[in-house]
């Protein structure tokens, strides 16, 4: 059976989800080769099956944003990065299969305030020179408690900045278009949310005016294709 998806009306607050499906020993050297032979034979359909069943998927750059948030001196500031490039394949039938790979500008990474804009992109804090990118790679995807990527779920990844690479886990919601068809799924709407210790990346410039936490809040919008 497939799994459910939730409905959203995109960008505003999750609407109340409907259900739908979605769609989920002597001449041993010579034994052991062909048993590997027949064996690898046997898991290659396995093996496209399993590629079949991911769907790429395509960002919409207009209703996609990537915002962080950062407190200087005591006062809350928000910024954005865009997306450089993202490789999105989705398992509709059992989304804890589906990948992601995201890279992001820091170069072209802005915040609302001009003064700021020079230091966050300076050596001692995204060094935007030497590490022009920002990746994150899926590892693990685990599902709410209603078998969706919504409400309680979670994905889990390495996010490598300034050359670092570590683990992050953020908040995850998957959501099909308010009013669109159970089984219509070609287009469809993520939320992440989560936050980083910009200290564990090397970012550690400006002690004194930046804490240490870095907010992340991601909405994109995706098409299937084809």
């Amino acid at each position: 059976m497939g799994q459910t998806i939730s409905t959203h009306r995109y960008p505003k607050s999750r609407s109340t989800a409907q259900r739908g499906h979605v769609p989920e020993k002597e001449g041993s050297t010579i034994a052991l080769s062909r048993r590997s032979v027949i064996a690898g034979i046997a898991l290659l359909p396995v093996a496209q099956i399993a590629q079949a069943a991911l769907s790429p998927y395509a960002l919409v750059p207009s209703g996609t944003t990537v915002s962080f948030s950062f407190n200087l001196s005591g006062v809350a500031q928000t910024g954005t990065m865009p997306i450089q490039s993202a490789n999105i394949r989705i398992d509709t039938n059992r989304l804890q299969n589906s990948r992601v790979d995201v890279v992001m500008n820091v170069a072209k990474a802005r915040t609302k305030l001009p003064f700021a804009q020079m230091p966050m992109l300076s050596p001692s804090v995204l060094d935007a020179a030497r590490f022009p990118t920002i990746r994150f790679v899926s590892t693990k995807i685990q599902l709410g408690p209603g078998g969706r990527i919504s409400n309680g779920a979670s994905i889990t990844g390495n996010v490598t900045v300034r050359g670092v690479t570590r683990p992050i886990t953020l908040q995850a919601n998957l959501y099909r278009q308010s009013g669109s068809d159970v089984k219509d799924l070609d287009r469809l709407f993520i939320h992440l949310k989560g936050a980083l210790n910009r200290h564990d990346f090397g970012a550690s410039g400006y002690p004194d005016l930046v804490q240490d936490t870095v907010g992340l809040n991601i909405r994109a919008e995706i098409l299937r294709q084809t």
